[in-house]
């Protein structure tokens, strides 16, 4: 018999109804995914879709993994975006490159896992995991990336959220010429101003492109600097127009700690008063015991001011392959969750930029006196 006293057994019972084949996506996790990872995934999807998708809650996220290869650009974060439920994105340069191919009307196979490679190279084939496509296709969606980045309104320098804004009204277009809808994340962004930023812009098809054209007395500069400072007013903002910031987390990588260190970089850098993000929903297979940030806790991120303290229990971690999470968290947020309006950030990016730049130089004259107070008292 169960004590109703003991606070360690007031947890729902499991008692699950048997399954019908009938249930949707989201009835599935809510009463047969209840314990394990499974637990976890439920526990990610309430998080997202009751706390993480209120009205005033900004959500950026970040992504790593071969994703829009996997045909997930279409199937999983278009909706989100469109729903409203991602606000802003930090991605690997490969997701957006890969997801180009689409736009262009590029095609990309299911293959197997166990072919002969030395095979496919002699055949022309490339392979990610089990997604296979023609080497052609590397080709045509270098050209383009070439061609479009040689245009006049790129040769200045600029943030990476930039250049993919640009870069995807140009896949828009293509894509429109072609008869095709939704197909690319870059097009769907631009059309909905949704910043995406890449953390390591050089460490991609798209990056070796540019670089090949700076060569060649390009202008184009990805700048670095910018886009650490516009996530930090990204995330400046949300908190201060009197809402909440929230990280969800698709894999692990150099785009986590962007989205991450965007705190950091406004209370440890720039001397402004922060607590750190209110939400952490993080979808990976990583380990945190070897030290990597791939597998990093949310408790581990409260000690560098990345997440604030006082909202520990506003965070999962489930570690589960993001192909197999994604998709359910974006079936089930959509079955429970209505559309947000969109917040449109980028076309906000130079008002909130202002924001940050007031606090800041607020900051460094609070400091300067404090210093000199300080100076002044420990004259003889």
């Amino acid at each position: 018999m169960t004590r109703p006293s003991e606070p360690h057994l007031r947890g729902r019972r499991i008692d699950p109804a048997p399954i019908s084949g009938q249930e949707t996506v989201a009835d599935l996790i809510d009463n047969a995914f209840l314990a394990y990872n499974a637990g976890r995934l439920r526990e990610a999807c309430v998080l997202f879709t009751d706390r993480m998708l209120d009205p005033a809650v900004t959500v950026g996220m970040s992504l790593t993994g071969a994703m829009t290869p996997a045909g997930l650009g279409m199937s999983t974060l278009i909706p989100l975006l469109e729903a409203g439920f991602v606000d802003w994105i930090i991605s690997t340069g490969a997701n957006l490159y890969h997801d180009a191919h689409f736009g262009l009307g590029l095609a990309m196979h299911q293959g197997t896992p166990f072919a002969d490679d030395v095979e496919l190279r002699d055949k022309g084939v490339v392979r990610i995991y089990d997604v296979f496509f023609d080497y052609s296709v590397l080709l045509s969606t270098d050209a383009f990336v070439r061609e479009v980045s040689a245009r006049d309104e790129f040769q200045r320098p600029m943030s990476s959220a930039e250049y993919h804004y640009l870069l995807g009204g140009y896949l828009r277009e293509r894509e429109q010429a072609l008869g095709l809808t939704r197909r690319s994340l870059l097009a769907v962004a631009h059309e909905l101003e949704v910043p995406i930023y890449t953390s390591s812009p050089g460490d991609s098809s798209i990056g070796m492109n540019v670089a090949e054209q700076a060569l060649a007395g390009s202008k184009l500069r990805f700048d670095v600097s910018a886009d650490v400072n516009e996530t930090a007013a990204i995330v400046l903002e949300a908190k201060r127009a009197g809402g909440k910031s929230a990280a969800l987390i698709a894999g692990g990588g150099s785009p986590k700690n962007f989205l991450l260190q965007t705190e950091p970089q406004i209370q440890e850098v720039l001397g402004i008063d922060e607590r750190g993000h209110d939400f952490f929903l993080q979808l990976t297979d990583a380990r945190p015991d070897t030290g990597g940030l791939s597998g990093a806790t949310p408790g581990e991120a409260v000690s560098w001011g990345k997440i604030d303290p006082d909202m520990l229990p506003g965070t999962v971690v489930c570690y589960m392959d993001s192909t197999v999470s994604l998709p359910l968290l974006t079936a089930y947020a959509l079955a429970r969750k209505p559309k947000r309006p969109l917040r449109r950030l980028y076309a906000r990016r130079d008002a909130m930029m202002r924001r940050l730049l007031d606090e800041y130089h607020a900051a460094l004259e609070f400091r300067d006196k404090r210093a000199e107070q300080a100076k002044t008292a420990g004259a003889p």
